[in-house]
């Protein structure tokens, strides 16, 4: 079984769509590279105190296929 995490769709998009949800990000904590999810997530994990596995479902699609 993959790991990989890929995006769901365009990420401006989805940076829409959390910043609606979770009022209090910043850009910066929405910045995103490829090849960081664990930061990324663990950063949005921070600040929200939404569970790993509901962030991960809203952002990425595992590519386990």
């Amino acid at each position: 079984m993959s790991n990989q995490l890929k995006l769901k769709g365009n990420w401006n998009e989805l940076k829409g769509k959390i910043k609606a949800k979770y009022g209090e990000l910043t850009e910066d904590d929405l910045r995103y590279s490829e090849g960081q999810e664990d930061q990324l997530i663990g950063k949005l994990q921070q600040k929200t105190g939404a569970a790993k596995e509901e962030l991960k479902e809203m952002i990425f699609e595992e590519e386990n296929k």
